[in-house]
């Protein structure tokens, strides 16, 4: 298990918990004074009371709740969202109302959940082409559909003998 920093902005914020064993989400809860009411086709920034300081090598993602998302059309409006491992301000989603009703978010309500995430940092090699694959550029819906190379060909550009 990795030891992640948190600290309480307001002594009423919930840390965030796994609610059984095999949970990969952390939920989070809204942490506000006054209900939050969210319109149809709106979102609101919801507040957690909470900043965390993410280990270097990784970063949070910001998922939607299965039950909101099933059983009230609620998402979180950029999902997932991405808390960068150099942000220490509070803990904040951005909720989005998919149905026709209004929605309100009241205090201690879990609105979303963290999952703490690996991030790979690349350094680019342009070159002038790239090697082949079976799909080669087709995308939107051409799975299936490849342009057929040859396994000869694939294998030399990789440089498999």
């Amino acid at each position: 298990m990795v030891k992640v920093l948190i600290k309480k902005l307001d002594v009423k914020a919930q840390l965030p918990s796994y609610k059984s064993t095999g949970a990969s989400g952390m939920d989070l809860m809204a942490l506000t004074e006054n209900s939050i009411k969210i319109s149809p086709g709106s979102s609101s920034l919801i507040p957690t009371g909470l900043s965390i300081a993410i280990p270097s090598e990784c970063e949070i993602q910001i998922r939607p709740r299965s039950g909101l998302a099933l059983n009230s059309n609620i998402s979180v409006l950029n999902t997932p969202g991405t808390i960068d491992s150099d942000y220490r301000g509070e803990l904040k989603v951005i909720l989005f109302n998919h149905s026709n009703k209004d929605f309100v978010v009241n205090n201690g309500d879990r609105i979303a959940q963290m999952v703490l995430m690996p991030v790979l940092k690349v350094e680019f090699e342009e070159v002038e082409d790239l090697p082949e694959t079976f799909r080669g550029s087709g995308g939107f819906g051409s799975t299936g559909k490849w342009k057929k190379i040859s396994m000869k060909k694939i294998l030399k550009d990789i440089h498999v003998k």
